[in-house]
């Protein structure tokens, strides 16, 4: 299980780094595999360049080596992400995960080429991440298995399209170590049973400890015991993104004493009445909120 880790804000609008460090120790503390940074939940749109580069550091200062880092590096300009993979400083970083190119709705072999292009600028592994429900387009399963087959340090996917037909043909014909990774929290626990590699979670944020241990009881093949833990936080998972994301992981984290329930424009906190349900369920599982 790798956690999406959110970037939480003073009510001032700035970086909560002692807030984000608690996060961090959090996660060190409570059996997360790996690190996810600067990505969709970090709200890393509407960070500034120089505090991509704080968030960044900040983070690979503090894990010291502990757990492995992905580094969010995404975008839709292939020329300016070859000169970010060839000119910044990514000591400290495991691998790249890198979403595909949104707005301007690139072709199949448009989306080959982007990401055969950053494979060649960089030696680090990289992950694809295939989101279409925020880029407006899919990845699809030929050109996952493409790169998978053609490029030597792409090794995985981030799979988000809710396409389980997909998602069940790349796991069928990729490359044997080649990993598809659960994007979406709700559909892990099917996609492991399928042959999925894991997650890159967003409720892990608040509960690394339990969702990690669902990810690793289904992956050992005790899909039992692992059923169990996924069906106590279904409800959960649709309070998550009835509001958008991070908005539901950061009102659970709020609500567990762990962060301020702030978000940066456009993004807005959860409506009233959701975090009053989010509260319900936390009671009803047992959390301190």
């Amino acid at each position: 299980m790798g956690v999406a880790l959110i970037t939480p804000f003073n009510e001032d609008d700035s970086i909560d780094f002692d807030a984000l460090g608690r996060l961090v120790d959090y996660q060190m503390r409570n059996k997360t595999d790996y690190l996810v940074v600067l990505g969709t939940t970090a709200e890393t749109p509407t960070l500034s360049e120089d505090e991509k580069k704080a968030v960044k550091d900040f983070v690979v200062q503090r894990v010291n080596g502990q757990l492995p880092i992905v580094l969010g590096v995404g975008g839709n300009c292939t020329r300016s992400l070859v000169h970010q993979l060839e000119t910044c400083d990514f000591e400290g970083i495991t691998a790249i995960l890198s979403v595909t190119p949104y707005y301007n709705k690139p072709s199949q072999e448009g989306i080959y080429q982007h990401y055969k292009t950053l494979s060649a600028a960089t030696k680090l592994p990289l992950l694809l991440y295939n989101v279409p429900g925020r880029t407006g387009v899919n990845m699809t399963a030929e050109t996952t298995l493409r790169l998978a087959r053609e490029c030597a340090n792409i090794v995985a996917v981030k799979e988000a399209s809710g396409n389980i037909v997909q998602v069940n043909e790349i796991i069928k014909n990729k490359p044997s170590d080649f990993m598809v990774i659960s994007g979406d929290d709700a559909v892990t626990f099917p996609y492991i049973t399928l042959g999925a590699s894991g997650v890159i979670s967003v409720i892990g944020n608040a509960f690394p400890k339990e969702f990690s241990r669902m990810v690793r009881l289904a992956l050992n093949g005790d899909y039992t015991n692992a059923l169990e833990i996924h069906q106590r936080f279904t409800e959960l998972f649709n309070l998550l993104f009835v509001d958008g994301n991070p908005a539901g992981v950061k009102c659970i984290l709020h609500a567990m004493g762990h962060i301020e329930n702030k978000l940066r424009l456009p993004l807005v906190p959860t409506r009233i009445t959701t975090y009053e349900k989010i509260r319900e369920v936390l009671v009803q599982l047992s959390i301190k909120c």
